[in-house]
């Protein structure tokens, strides 16, 4: 045990904010686990988590709290926050749940506490943005009552080996004194070690490049994979060729949805705008990649125009985000199924994962595998479910003497094991 130990609370708890809650309720820490969403409260304490982040065993610990009571707060000294940082439809930041969020701690806040922010920003939103809000709410003076700091999450939804304990943590404060104190208390559940960033503002910054990075990358190569289509060539058999050479980073073409690398460029980006930047290597990379479901439609089209299939019934593996996770917010894959319902208005939907919440689509949709036959079959997200043993159910929802399509958007099948009836398309 760690003298003078903080009692933390974390308010959202979501793909991020449960990991980091029950993180520290494992290393002993006092937790209040804080959530706007009554139902996300009660199934938690039920032990539930319907993300899968963390397993049911886990959320029955004594040392943490799940509440939708704001006042719970106040019995806290180390405020996290975990809320989404979604974008528009005007794809700009949009930080109104920061926003709440802050208000919300900052009504419970005390001399002395610390508020950490994990969720992603722009360069000097913490500062410019969030620190007046929590000034205002607890009548509190930052940096002198209250101290501040930016410690950007790192969660990678579904990845079971890069977990918050074992990530290194970059941390950030207002000051020498609190960063101290921020890497010491995170120092407490994070084994892979404690970065220390000279400002909030270089963590932020190095918070949102690191997606921007990889989504440039992807579109690079989704680019790539156009160019190869066109000139019969198989992209994937072009990166393991390429990778061969030791500085070869390996990208793989495909979707890029999701609340991280389709998101985080666009605070980049509008900062960088209102400064007087011209991020267009950016914003090109992002086209890119916001348009690639068009051009598998357009792979489809051309298919079924060779084969002369009309009203083709199209069957669609996969609705979330990434594979072998629940989540379908701002999911390629779902803007996929409604372009392809242009193609195929019967067009029929499985994924074992989805969680739909609210969401009441106008596709046909299942949990399990539909008892039909396909035309083309488009492997969206390869959930474990899926390609497992794929080929088998590939043949009963296709028919043996009917051509028929496969379009394997990751390039997760077996190419030698494709039956002679069916066309297997990848990127």
């Amino acid at each position: 045990m760690r003298q003078n130990k903080r009692k933390i609370s974390v308010t959202g708890l979501g793909y991020v904010g449960l990991p980091v809650a029950i993180g520290f309720a494992e290393a002993e820490f006092s937790v209040i686990g804080f959530d706007v969403d009554e139902g996300r409260i009660n199934d938690l304490n039920k032990s539930i988590d319907v993300t899968f982040e963390v397993e049911n065993k886990r959320l029955a610990n004594s040392k943490i709290t799940y509440t939708s009571s704001p006042n719970a707060i106040r019995d806290a000294n180390f405020h996290i926050i975990t809320v989404p940082t979604p974008v528009t439809d005007n794809c700009e930041p949009d930080i109104s749940f920061l926003i709440s969020a802050s208000q919300t701690v900052g009504k419970q806040l005390t001399a002395g506490d610390i508020v950490v922010y994990e969720s992603t920003v722009y360069p000097g939103c913490t500062e410019e943005d969030c620190i007046p809000i929590l000034e205002a709410a607890s009548t509190l003076t930052a940096g002198r009552d209250f101290f501040v700091g930016y410690s950007p999450e790192r969660i990678n939804p579904g990845d079971l080996n890069h977990r918050f304990e074992n990530i290194l943590k970059i941390v950030s404060a207002q000051c020498p004194k609190s960063l101290e104190i921020i890497a010491d208390t995170y120092a407490s559940v994070v084994t892979a070690g404690i970065y220390r960033a000279p400002s909030i503002k270089v963590a932020e910054a190095a918070k949102v490049i690191e997606n921007t990075q990889r989504d440039l990358n992807i579109g690079f190569v989704n680019e790539l994979s156009k160019i190869f289509k066109i000139m019969d060539i198989d992209t994937h058999d072009v990166l393991k060729a390429a990778g061969t050479k030791w500085n070869f980073n390996v990208f793989e073409p495909g979707l890029v949805g999701g609340h991280c690398i389709g998101v985080d460029p666009y605070y980049l980006t509008s900062k960088a705008k209102k400064v007087g930047a011209d991020p267009r290597i950016i914003l090109s990379g992002r086209k890119t990649n916001d348009n690639y479901p068009a051009f598998i439609i357009d792979q489809c089209r051309q298919w079924l125009d060779k084969k002369g299939i009309n009203n083709p019934r199209i069957l669609l593996m996969g609705i979330t985000f990434k594979e072998d996770v629940t989540d379908i917010r701002n999911s390629k894959a779902f803007e996929l199924a409604q372009k392809l319902e242009s193609i195929s208005p019967s067009l029929e939907v499985v994924d074992p994962m989805a969680d739909l919440g609210n969401h009441t689509p106008n596709f046909s949709f299942n949990a399990k595998a539909v008892d039909a036959v396909f035309d083309v079959i488009v492997l969206a997200v390869p959930h474990a479910d899926f390609i497992n043993d794929p080929w088998p159910l590939m043949h009963t929802l296709t028919k043996a003497n009917r051509p028929a399509l496969v379009m394997d958007i990751k390039a997760k099948l077996d190419r030698e094991g494709t039956p002679k009836h069916i066309e297997l398309w990848r990127p």
